[in-house]
């Protein structure tokens, strides 16, 4: 390649980045039930990269966030979901009770460094439901070993303890002054909202009632100490007793979550649902379970714009390569839903795919990966996505 096209191509992507940035100036918000940005509407399509400080506390390992977020945002992607957490074991973030890793804390700073980079917007979690990197396991355990008498894992949400822990974690990530940028993530509009927990559930407590309770305590925390973010809960979107007739919607179970009434709570300012049909209505055939899908999300839209009067994004969503069924068709089949949803005035805003790496991942591989580039069918269904959900945003101006 000659020198003078080099240099072409070098300021081309150059100036793609300096629009980008230019795009991601702002606040994300909410008004009349949709996002909005620097006073338009906001809709996306996006993705779910848990593993991004986790492979950023090692500096050597830093370009698979680079390659990630670089191949997203040409893509057209505008949001990604990842952890803000990792509490004991490999590369913890939260060694133990208010004690950290500042490698790892510096690893979550280059994240959020090359998202502004490549104009991605960030939704960080504060704390997991399940064991991977901690959980609420971990959190019960360091209690326990302080002396609290503890009877199960589900008084993560009423033990005055373990509600303290959590408190102290996230008043730690909120305040963080960023070690590359240097501007705190509370005042960072790189960060487009703040997630409670991934996919909590309470066994002791199916009416969604105990939840409630603790979604109430820690949101009106993290308002006190940043009312410039949005926050959302991280709810899978099971329904609970509020409206008994809704969980006929549910795959068959409940979860001790409650989608309505956690979801009413005024400082949660926007709703989330997942979907997993491989997992949770396994034994349906695929056209039954895209059935399943589209009554799913339409159902959650159906109470996020007439009861909820809030945004709806579905965050997270995926079809495991190990299972039966094309993941194109499924894919394909969702993003038609949530893009017909959108058009009905912006309430449904957006879907997370589960979820993106780099290349050379394979042992980070739960049957959900997509390497973008990699499958080209794959990567285009994904960025025809992004691209029909931006221009549909610009048309409600």
């Amino acid at each position: 390649m000659s020198y003078a096209r080099r240099s072409c191509m070098c300021g081309l992507f150059l100036l793609f980045l300096a629009l980008v940035c230019e795009a991601n100036s702002g606040f994300i918000g909410v008004k009349n039930s949709h996002f909005e940005l620097n006073g338009s509407p906001f809709l996306f399509n996006g993705f779910n990269s848990y593993w991004l400080m986790h492979v950023a506390a090692d500096p050597t390992e830093r370009y698979k966030v680079t390659e990630v977020l670089k191949d997203a945002s040409v893509a057209g992607l505008s949001v990604c979901r990842t952890w803000a957490f990792s509490d004991g074991g490999d590369r913890a973030l939260q060694i133990s009770p208010g004690v950290y890793d500042e490698r790892v804390f510096q690893g979550l700073d280059f994240v959020i460094a090359e998202a502004k980079k490549y104009g991605i917007r960030l939704i960080l979690s504060f704390v997991n439901q399940w064991n991977d990197f901690g959980g609420k396991a971990q959190y019960v355990w360091w209690a326990r070993n302080a002396g609290a008498q503890i009877s199960n894992d589900d008084e993560f949400y009423t033990h005055p303890m373990l509600k303290k822990y959590l408190k102290n974690h996230i008043e730690k990530v909120v305040t963080r002054l960023n070690s590359i940028t240097k501007v705190a993530y509370k005042d960072d509009p790189t960060i487009m909202a703040w997630e409670l927990m991934n996919e909590p559930r309470d066994q002791a407590d199916y009416s969604g009632k105990t939840v409630n309770g603790w979604v109430q305590e820690m949101a009106s925390f993290v308002k006190s100490l940043d009312n410039k973010h949005l926050l959302e809960v991280g709810m899978e979107g099971f329904y609970g007793d509020s409206i008994p007739e809704r969980k006929l919607v549910n795959p068959g179970y409940q979860v001790g979550t409650d989608f309505i009434s956690n979801h009413l709570i005024n400082e949660i300012d926007f709703a989330t649902i997942h979907a997993y049909t491989d997992q949770w209505v396994s034994g349906q055939s695929d056209d039954a379970q895209l059935v399943w899908m589209e009554k799913w999300i339409t159902s959650h839209w159906e109470d996020a714009r007439n009861i909820l009067k809030k945004p709806l994004v579905l965050a997270e969503f995926g079809k495991s390569s190990r299972g039966q069924g094309s993941r194109d068709i499924f894919m394909s089949s969702v993003y038609r839903n949530v893009y017909n949803l959108a058009k009905e005035g912006g309430t449904m805003a957006g879907s997370l795919v589960w979820q993106l790496m780099a290349h050379g991942m394979e042992n980070y591989d739960d049957g959900y990966c997509i390497v973008l580039g990699q499958t080209p069918s794959t990567t285009q269904i994904i960025s025809d996505q992004a691209h029909v959900m931006t221009a549909l945003a610009h048309s409600f101006n």
